[in-house]
């Protein structure tokens, strides 16, 4: 018998959510053939922080309604991050998800169950087949943080980010020797690690697509093992010269590739990318 992926629910424990949960979560995740539950529906003997725990690690999947920033939710969600699990956010407002969670998947869903339907479905959709990947592949790919200021002069505005990128092995034998690992992104940025300039040129993934040499944090990862890469990503927003208006605030909205070389063949991840850059105010 085939066995359902399991997704648990976090999600303030308040009347007003029920037929978000029931109509919206729960109805969408069966038609996916996903079993979904909150800790509220579960029996059970130990103490109900440490049945989250244990469902959290348990999960093949999280779903989570951030809604109002409870912060129990908020607590559960750092937890299943800390882990490693897979984490999509829902909010009825993007207010309620902090520029330093932008960058995880998250789903906006204006209060409309109808609309909260039609976005989870390709939502858990694609949550499961990330799992199946988990499972098979050697390499798991996730953006940790990204977080940017704005650099200005009198003649123009530079977002400068830091991006920290976890590489992990969540199967259960041992990875193939990495080569080499490229982040694709989109012409205007340049990249340094650890204070050196990464080198780049034309890539060979997507057309008008610039990819950045960076160093792998380890060349073999045994199951169970991570490494961590860190890098500074820059790109101009505006220039005076090319008649620009320089802003205060810069929004930078959408993906990047990483792509990792192995003595197997290539992997290759894509990774929302979502936040603002502001000057700083001092």
């Amino acid at each position: 018998m085939t066995v359902k992926p399991f997704a648990f629910v976090l999600m303030p424990f308040d009347d007003t959510f029920d037929d978000i949960y029931k109509l919206g979560i729960q109805a969408v995740a069966t038609e996916c053939g996903v079993v979904a539950e909150r800790v509220d529906e579960q029996t059970f003997s130990e103490t109900i922080l440490e049945r989250i725990y244990r469902q959290i690690d348990a999960a093949d999947f999280v779903i989570a309604d951030m809604t109002g920033r409870n912060p129990n939710v908020f607590y559960e969600v750092g937890y299943a991050h800390a882990h490693g699990k897979l984490c999509t956010l829902l909010t009825q407002s993007a207010d309620d998800i902090p520029f330093d969670m932008k960058h995880h998947r998250h789903v906006i869903y204006n209060g409309s169950i109808q609309t909260l339907k039609s976005k989870l479905t390709a939502e858990i959709n694609w949550l499961k087949s990330e799992r199946e990947k988990q499972k098979t592949n050697a390499f798991s790919i996730e953006l940790k943080s990204a977080n940017g200021i704005l650099e200005k002069t009198k003649y123009s505005a530079t977002a400068v980010v830091d991006i920290v990128i976890y590489i992990a092995n969540k199967s259960k034998r041992k990875s193939p020797e990495i080569d080499a690992i490229y982040i694709h992104t989109a012409k205007g940025w340049t990249f340094s690690q650890s204070g050196e300039d990464c080198a780049h040129g034309q890539s060979e993934l997507v057309k008008k697509v610039i990819r950045h040499f960076v160093k792998a944090p380890i060349t073999k990862l045994s199951p169970g093992m991570w490494g961590q890469i860190k890098v500074k990503g820059k790109r101009q927003m505006a220039s005076t010269w090319k008649g620009d208006e320089l802003k205060d605030s810069y929004d930078l909205t959408g993906y990047i590739i990483i792509e990792v070389y192995t003595s197997e063949g290539t992997f290759t991840e894509n990774l929302d990318l979502s936040l603002s850059v502001d000057e700083l105010p001092f």
